[in-house]
């Protein structure tokens, strides 16, 4: 359940009904009741601004202390985090029982490193000064849980490289958070694109014809948790939201480094080459954007993407070409404003075999589920692939092959589509899980820095053009 101190109360005074602050005084009661001080992890969420920072909480977790300490700025974006936890902490199905413990105020970062009211700082939000929180929450003696991308701006690429340099130090684990290799169709392409039989080896490619091509469509208005998502006014801004070739990308660029070489070390000052990249703006009309933020007017941090046309062109976009140890790899991002009917985010990926292709497709074919083919090359029989794949459905039980002109469909049973909310769990499992053990996998911190590598370079590389 939520806990608002009294000062967020009188704060919101104005704001709110009697019958409202009640609620809020029934809550904290029955909050203090179930504090849980026996767990060995707590969380500080610090300045919530992304609704990526309420999708951690959207399950309980059982070492993980239910009182959750917020430390934030006043103002709407902390009013909305706020409401989602208790959205979740009053659902009929399977409720949370979240404290959100809140201290707001324009000092909050230097009060949450001051007070230690937790082990574990996570992030989502503007990601402006995210580096620099990072960094000084890690010098503090915090765990840190970040979401993506830790770094936007070329400048702040050596301050992570410190934070992860202090973290060994500190003995503390600095992790962002992965959720697209939690999707079935990515996890089932990995592990085909390490079956021999079926997909042979995976092939060096070129400039003109890469190995991996992945390739994310997102959308600025769109349904979270079964409402339209409030966007804050600054996620238009690339200053404090990062453009989408640092943003999205950093999902692309991991995947890519986590299917081709799992496990495998990469050290971005030898395995890494960025050859080309660049980015493109997504017009936004003021209407548009009103429906997205609830803002009536562009502020002033944004006239500077006007054109003179009176639209915001918000530079979202961005492709990257590279090598990855010597393979050749593309990944783009798109923004558009709203999806189609029916539709949503979506994701293209293409991994390139000397025997076949290993695709994912979300059209409107797929009825925008992400649906996995093999498609077949010369030498690549029916017997030989129904023999190998025994050994992946082991893994995945239930799969099964579906037959096409071009090869096969894999055919994925519905307890394996989650969506992208739940893997937000998966995730923060799998950390709470590294917590326990006190230690990442080795691979973890060189490739995390590998992969913001490949973004920042791609980012310097753009402006160049």
């Amino acid at each position: 359940m939520l806990a608002f101190p009294l000062h967020y109360l009188v704060n919101q005074m104005k704001k709110i009904t009697l019958s409202t602050i009640i609620t809020f005084i029934t809550l904290t009661t029955i909050a203090k009741s179930v504090t849980d001080t026996s767990k060995p992890w707590t969380f500080i969420t610090l300045d919530p601004g992304h609704f990526h920072a309420a999708l951690v909480q959207k399950i309980m977790y059982p070492d993980l202390n239910s009182n959750i300490y917020v430390y934030a700025p006043s103002g709407n974006d902390l009013k909305l985090h706020l409401n989602r936890i208790n959205s979740y902490n009053t659902r009929t199905s399977s409720p949370t029982k979240w404290n959100e413990i809140v201290y707001e105020g324009s000092d909050f970062f230097d009060k949450m490193l001051t007070e230690k009211n937790g082990n574990v700082v996570m992030l989502s939000g503007n990601n402006q000064k995210k580096t620099e929180y990072i960094l000084n929450s890690i010098r503090s003696g915090f765990h840190v849980y970040a979401d993506k991308p830790m770094v936007i701006q070329p400048t702040s690429f050596s301050l992570l490289e410190k934070a992860f340099q202090e973290a060994k130090k500190n003995n503390v684990l600095l992790y962002d958070i992965m959720t697209e290799r939690y999707e079935i169709t990515t996890m089932i392409q990995k592990e085909l694109s390490h079956t021999p039989a079926i997909f042979g080896s995976l092939l060096k490619g070129s400039p003109e014809d890469p190995s991996i091509t992945k390739e994310s469509v997102h959308h600025y208005y769109k349904e979270v948790s079964g409402s339209p998502l409030q966007r804050p006014a600054w996620f238009y801004d690339t200053d404090q939201q990062g453009e989408g070739i640092v943003d999205v990308t950093t999902h692309l660029v991991d995947l890519v480094q986590w299917a081709a070489f799992p496990e495998q070390v990469i050290d971005y000052k030898k395995d890494i080459k960025v050859n080309s990249a660049r980015s493109w703006s997504t017009a936004v009309t003021l209407s548009e954007f009103t429906a997205s933020t609830r803002e009536k007017t562009f502020p002033d941090y944004l006239k500077k993407y006007i054109d003179i046309n009176g639209v915001l062109q918000v530079n979202c976009n961005g492709e990257i070409n590279y090598t990855l140890k010597g393979v050749y790899a593309k990944v783009s991002v798109i923004w558009n404003y709203k999806a189609a009917p029916g539709g949503g985010d979506t994701h293209y990926s293409i991994m390139k075999g000397t025997l076949a292709d290993l695709i994912i497709r979300q059209g409107l074919e797929q009825k925008f589920k992400p649906t996995l083919y093999i498609e077949k090359k010369n030498g690549l029989t029916e017997s030989i692939v129904f023999n190998a794949f025994s050994a992946v459905e082991k893994k995945f039980p239930g799969i099964s092959l579906q037959g096409n002109e071009k090869g096969w469909e894999i055919v994925i049973p519905e307890k394996y589509h989650e969506g992208h909310e739940a893997h937000f769990g998966r995730v923060t499992e799998k950390y709470l899980g590294f917590l326990k053990s006190g230690k990442l996998p080795d691979w973890e911190v060189p490739n995390m820095l590998a992969k913001y590598y490949t973004t920042i370079t791609a980012l310097k590389m753009s402006k160049k053009k």
